[in-house]
């Protein structure tokens, strides 16, 4: 975790790609929210849960769960019941 302090340092979770901690920070904050929403569930499915909060609050996962959802894959039941909301259907089902 002290690695995850460091602004320089690549985070263990982005395996993907060459982002530092203070990059993904920034992504974090982009006005894109489909961005913010990508980024913010690879946090949710790849980090130790321990590690999101150094990240996260609650309520900005809670604010952009609608768009991260569909990101969260096996994950989704757990964060839905770590964050005290009701566990997502998945696929949606949508209106007709």
């Amino acid at each position: 975790m002290p690695e995850l302090l460091q602004p320089e340092a690549r985070p263990y979770f982005v395996w993907s790609s060459e982002m530092t901690v203070a990059e993904f920070h920034a992504v974090l904050r982009s006005p894109d929210l489909d961005l913010r929403a990508y980024w913010m569930a690879t946090l949710l499915r790849e980090a130790n849960t321990r590690d999101v909060w150094l990240f996260v609050q609650p309520e900005e996962i809670r604010l952009l769960w609608p768009k991260l959802i569909r990101h969260l894959g096996r994950t989704r039941s757990r964060w839905a019941f770590l964050l005290g909301l009701p566990a997502p259907q998945w696929p949606p089902v949508h209106a007709q």
